[in-house]
């Protein structure tokens, strides 16, 4: 045999190659399983009686402070909830107005001083008639009394009830004509002044809140909008968007639909000559801010009133804003509303029940542009969610 044909013996760095690559392709040994001689903070705190009721004391705490911190704040949180109400309610006008080739400082400007004109207008109209009202109703209080003695109601009641009645008349009219009554309603009166004087002062921060969310409405939008991740902003600005014009655009729809019921009204109560013209303007004006069931609410209180002059008048009253109803109904209302979210009739009432009960007039205004905005939510992010499910998980 050739030396050619020989093997050739493999070199030693060759044999250390491949010894080091059976060593590295051999499967890494399974770890031995460690015994857990711990517990987790959960079972550690249960199994400490103490600790466990330290625990849901301080839980406990923390949430009655945090309840009595809302407590405290409501009102503040009243003001700035009505703030951005009253914001949105006005930025469809400015943005008409920026259509119009008006710079939005100016138009913020314009709108919010012919809001601040008709705000004031509305209550130097309606303060004189109060206080016209009460004046001459504690005035004539002993006017009533002696009416009252003459009237058969008051005949019939001493005959069944003897002098008890005139016992109760007479502890009436002494409270009356007491001084130190007086003095006690004068008291009162002061609360009320006091409670005025809240309300008035509430009513300027909610004006200077407005006027600042209006002014920085956009600022404010891209700020919640950059608080989400950046693949989340795009959809969030477009819902952002919608919402904000829809509420906006349902705030002002509703408040051209109550100033025409309140010129109606006004208009209506002239003619037939009923007392307070103005007054009743302006109560329908507020009434039938509540929707769906506020020109059926005030229908029924404007027909007793007028019921009170003459029943002719109440009858002519009760029909004319009935026409008036069906009119909003099914032509008014679809065209100033038509921008606006759809809202089903029932979470209509609904929410204007919820509103009202939690809020009172506020939240029975603001139920229906919030069910709006949670309608916009569920048909653009949880249904198309719900429909890219496709396959069971």
């Amino acid at each position: 045999m050739s030396k050619e044909n020989e093997p050739v013996p493999p070199a030693a760095s060759d044999v250390v190659s491949t010894e080091a690559s059976k060593e590295l392709s051999l499967p890494d040994p399974e770890p031995a399983e460690v015994p857990r001689t711990g517990s987790s903070p959960l079972q550690a705190t249960v199994s400490r009686p103490f600790m466990l009721g330290l625990f849901i004391t301080l839980g406990g705490l923390t949430a009655l402070g945090f309840a009595f911190t809302l407590g405290r704040i409501s009102t503040i949180l009243m003001y700035v909830a009505l703030a951005i109400f009253i914001a949105l309610g006005l930025d469809p006008l400015v943005r008409w107005l920026q259509r119009r080739g008006l710079k939005r400082p100016l138009g913020i400007g314009l709108v919010y001083a012919t809001f601040l004109l008709l705000v004031t207008g509305l209550t130097l109209l309606i303060s004189p008639v109060v206080v016209q009202q009460l004046t001459s109703f504690i005035g004539s209080i002993p006017q009533i009394i002696t009416d009252f003695q003459t009237s058969d109601a008051f005949l019939w009641v001493t005959e069944n009830y003897g002098d008890q009645a005139s016992d109760a008349l007479a502890t009436v009219s002494g409270f009356v004509s007491d001084p130190q009554n007086l003095l006690a309603l004068t008291g009162g009166a002061l609360q009320v002044g006091i409670g005025i004087g809240n309300v008035l002062s509430g009513a300027l921060i909610v004006l200077v809140l407005s006027l600042y969310f209006l002014a920085s409405l956009e600022t404010m939008k891209s700020w919640l909008v950059r608080l989400l991740p950046a693949y989340e902003r795009r959809q969030t600005a477009s819902l952002v968007e919608q919402i904000c014009h829809s509420v906006g655009d349902y705030l002002g729809g509703m408040t051209i639909l109550a100033l025409m019921n309140s010129i109606l009204v006004g208009l209506l109560s002239m003619i037939l000559g009923l007392a307070f013209p103005p007054l009743m303007a302006v109560t329908a004006f507020f009434i039938t801010l509540i929707p769906l069931i506020g020109t059926v609410l005030f229908w029924g209180i404007g027909t007793v009133v007028a019921l009170f002059h003459s029943p002719t008048d109440a009858l002519v009253f009760a029909i004319v804003y009935f026409i008036y109803m069906q009119l909003e109904a099914y032509l008014l209302t679809p065209k100033i509303m038509n921008r606006s979210v759809a809202v089903p009739g029932a979470l209509v009432v609904i929410g204007a029940l919820v509103g009202g009960t939690l809020l009172g007039l506020l939240g029975a205004l603001v139920a229906v542009p919030i069910t709006a905005s949670i309608i916009l939510i569920v048909k653009q992010v949880l249904i198309p969610k719900q429909d890219a499910k496709t396959a069971a998980p």
